[in-house]
């Protein structure tokens, strides 16, 4: 059964949200119970599997990743991982095993710890490289503005002020494509790709998800407008 997310109810939505990938499930609890105690929402997977599944529907401000795992390695999911996105990466590995942080940093991870460790050392790191990865102002040339939000595709984050809105993948690649056209028209058939018409169909499905994200009434939409017989555009600033 998968790990549900260990939540503490007075965090804010805006706590650090962390995902534990690892698959000794004794140090998945531990990970999860003082990681949460020191104020980050965190979710765990036993497999990359797992992790690609959850990673699928959430947008992680960072990642703890065992590499010595069954089936695909920390190593394979972790390169996964940087062919789509930029969220900061602890890589977790045998102290003896001197080649695998090398192998980690040439691979993307921001960091790498040895095993064992001390908990009071994962929390700084991670903190570290959530810091180091904190988006620019909404108003640098790295966002797209659009109404009250900012768009950093380089990390496909959404955000209105400090508040990130929680996106999944998929609409992620919308938002990058329409955001890219610089508030021209996107035809449906590019933000379906290679799909067709079943996958044109899902796109008006995902719009209208989207919209309910950021429109103030998604009936009359404002920001991610329709272009009848074309497709779709983002109102950018």
């Amino acid at each position: 059964m998968a790990a549900a997310p260990a939540l503490r109810a007075d965090l804010p939505d805006t706590a650090p949200h962390v995902l534990v990938v690892d698959d000794d499930r004794r140090l998945r609890e531990l990970l999860s119970r003082y990681l949460t105690e020191q104020g980050f929402r965190v979710t765990s997977a036993a497999c990359a599997a797992e992790a690609r599944a959850k990673a699928q529907s959430i947008l992680f401000d960072a990642m703890v990743l065992d590499v010595m795992m069954p089936g695909e390695s920390g190593f394979d999911y972790a390169r996964s991982v940087r062919e789509t996105s930029r969220v900061p990466i602890l890589m977790l590995t045998a102290r003896s095993n001197t080649n695998d942080r090398v192998m980690g940093l040439e691979i993307g991870a921001d960091d790498y710890l040895p095993k064992p460790f001390e908990p009071r050392e994962l929390t700084l790191r991670l903190t570290n490289i959530i810091k180091r990865a904190a988006p620019v102002r909404p108003d640098a040339p790295e966002a797209v503005i659009f109404g009250p939000f900012a768009y950093r595709a380089d990390r496909g984050e959404l955000r209105r002020g400090d508040e990130i809105i929680r996106i999944t993948e998929r609409e992620r690649e919308l938002l990058t494509i329409l955001a890219g056209a610089g508030g021209a028209n996107v035809e449906r058939e590019q933000l379906a790709g290679s799909g067709g018409l079943a996958a044109e169909r899902a796109v008006d499905v995902q719009i209208n998800r989207l919209r309910r994200k950021i429109e103030v009434d998604p009936a009359n939409p404002l920001l991610l407008q329709t272009v009848r017989g074309v497709g779709y555009r983002l109102a950018v600033d």
